[in-house]
């Protein structure tokens, strides 16, 4: 038996080491026009993933016109001058890809995975949709019910949804983080074709988006085609500076009860404010990405599950998360879910307690080292991902980092001393800066703890909603 779990220590030291040896080849160029381009080499299938990125979302947003970005990404499902409505995603799906799209606060993605020898049907209609999107009188009307309807089932039908929504609108008091992706209903309601094609004359140009090619490609090669399709594209000459309001200083914790007979079981939530991650400076934001697994990445060997799971008894669940990808200041989330016969107030005060033995004794040499392991290794298996790739360094360049910044992150990640994360821990774990809530349903609706399911953590900066 000895013998077998050396044997399997051997084969997955030697799987680690051998996937630790893949790069994926990167090239970078950027056209006359603006665009710049990101091409990850990767031939071990013949497929190829497209991704274009426009450094807007909806923290861009003009205040009153919430939901504008995630609406004219519906549109730009419709037609071109030269292309029918529906047209780029059945062509796709006939040609054995797929295509889908995304929001997110900082950010608006397309993207199609298809057969590498059809990189070229797909770039021509992308492009041609990047500057020639046709908005008719019937289309912005009917597109504006589906958002509404997209808001009814995956917000309004979900109190966690809605409780994300009231943590981050009391957390963001001033900065546009505060407004869901998707927009207020009242204001969706309101949402016209004028201000779609406003949204997308401003901010789709090539001068304003990234062009991400992953796949069994050349560089010479996508660089030839970009040019054919997307250089004949004219570049905007008025894309406003991403300058948002910020957040006035926190002074004080801010505390929500929210109320919903559809929640199963009582839980806590609560965000603290905490620093980005920020480009040529992202040391801080690895200390807090090593930290919010510390703390509740795993509910067996994080500090709050060994304390309030199995230690103290006073929760069946316990969940930390924090990401860093942000333009402006982001937050990193606790989740708590109390045992049975657990009040809220009760678990809130083991939380603290935990919190607080934490901050005075520090981190747990063997875990820090574990951790950092575990974080290093999914760094590694991304790398196998070719859809993630294209997607980590869409993600940054559309957030204002470098190839750079991409290329050193895991090595900034490695740096992290226990040191650093509890000075990060003692910055941020500021009860000033927290916005805490117990969610629960109405006097006696609860239900048996076991029987329910985990509270997801409240919908961080890199949430997103997908087409």
């Amino acid at each position: 038996m000895r013998a077998s779990f050396a044997a399997v220590a051997i084969a997955v030291s030697t799987q680690f080491a051998a996937m630790a040896g893949f790069a994926a080849p990167v090239s970078h160029f950027t056209l006359p026009n603006g665009l710049e381009a990101v091409v990850i080499e990767d031939h071990r299938a013949p497929v190829v993933v497209q991704m274009v990125w426009y450094k807007a979302g909806s923290a861009d947003e003009i205040r009153g016109k919430s939901g504008i970005a995630h609406y004219l990404e519906h549109l730009m499902f419709k037609g071109t001058d030269t292309m029918a409505a529906g047209e780029l995603s059945k062509t796709v799906s006939a040609n054995g890809g797929s295509d889908n799209a995304f929001t997110s606060y900082d950010y608006t993605a397309y993207h199609q995975r298809i057969a590498a020898d059809r990189l070229e049907l797909v770039m021509k209609m992308e492009a041609d949709r990047m500057r020639h999107l046709h908005i008719s009188p019937d289309d912005w009307q009917t597109e504006r019910d589906v958002i509404l309807e997209e808001r009814a089932q995956r917000t309004d039908s979900d109190p966690g949804a809605l409780l994300g929504e009231q943590m981050r609108a009391a957390q963001f008091l001033n900065s546009p983080y505060g407004t869901p992706v998707i927009g207020w209903r009242q204001e969706m309601e309101e949402l016209t074709r004028d201000d779609a094609i406003a949204w997308y004359t401003r901010y789709y140009a090539p001068n304003n988006a990234v062009l991400v090619v992953a796949g069994d490609v050349t560089p010479e090669a996508v660089q030839a085609l970009a040019e054919k399709y997307y250089g004949p594209l004219a570049p905007s000459e008025d894309i406003p500076e991403r300058i948002r309001p910020q957040e006035p200083p926190q002074l004080a914790e801010r505390r929500l009860v929210f109320h919903d007979p559809r929640i199963a079981q009582p839980y806590l939530m609560r965000t603290y404010l905490a620093p980005e991650r920020n480009p040529g400076d992202q040391k801080t934001a690895a200390a807090l990405t090593i930290l919010s697994e510390i703390l509740g990445g795993n509910s067996a060997t994080s500090v709050l599950g060994r304390k309030l799971l199995f230690e103290t008894g006073d929760a069946i669940h316990a969940s930390a998360g924090y990401d860093g990808m942000s333009i402006d200041k982001t937050t990193l989330s606790l989740a708590v879910m109390p045992a049975k016969d657990v009040t809220l107030p009760e678990v809130e005060a083991a939380l603290d307690a935990a919190l607080k033995d934490f901050l005075e004794g520090g981190v747990d040499p063997a875990q820090f080292e574990r951790i950092r392991t575990q974080i290093r290794a999914g760094e590694i298996y991304e790398e196998d991902d070719t859809q993630a790739l294209a997607r980590r360094y869409g993600e940054a360049l559309a957030s204002g980092f470098s190839i750079e910044d991409v290329q050193a992150w895991p090595e900034v990640l490695m740096q992290v001393t226990p040191e650093d994360v509890m000075a990060a821990a003692k910055a941020v774990l500021d009860p000033a800066h927290a916005v805490t809530v117990y969610a629960e349903p109405e006097a006696g609706e609860g239900v048996d703890p076991v029987a329910a399911g985990a509270p997801a953590l409240p919908a961080g900066l890199g949430a997103e909603v997908t087409q």
